[in-house]
């Protein structure tokens, strides 16, 4: 909810910058228009993509994203996986670790279903 405040707060700014007319709040469970997606925080920014973007672009960047994270999850398994590391280091390290590899699979996820998308237009 901090992210949403600060952005409405900050709309009118955002709507100069990006050049759109209009920015439109989405709830949880909201259907929403095919578009190009990125994350600030735990929300999603989306960017309607009718006639805006270059298909096969925007599919090239999600799989390079999806390659990303997919490293960086086997990296976060790998870490939690070794015994030495999990038994010698602070709690607090060993949860920060587990939390980052929820967002992360999270991002993932969020990601394959809008390439999904994408891919079906």
């Amino acid at each position: 909810d901090a992210d949403k405040q600060r952005l409405q707060s900050n709309q009118h700014y955002l709507k100069n910058l990006a050049k759109v007319e209009s920015i439109i709040w989405l709830n949880t469970g909201d259907e929403a228009p095919e578009s190009a997606t990125a994350l600030v925080g735990e929300m999603k920014i989306l960017i309607p993509m009718a006639g805006l973007i270059d298909k096969d672009a925007e599919l090239a960047r999600l799989s390079k994203e999806i390659t990303k994270l997919e490293g960086d999850i086997q990296r976060t398994k790998g870490k939690l996986a070794n015994e030495s590391f999990v038994s010698k280091a602070p709690e607090a390290v060993v949860q920060k670790e587990k939390d980052r590899l929820a967002e992360i699979e999270s991002a993932l996820a969020n990601l394959s279903e809008q390439k999904k998308k994408i891919e079906a237009l």
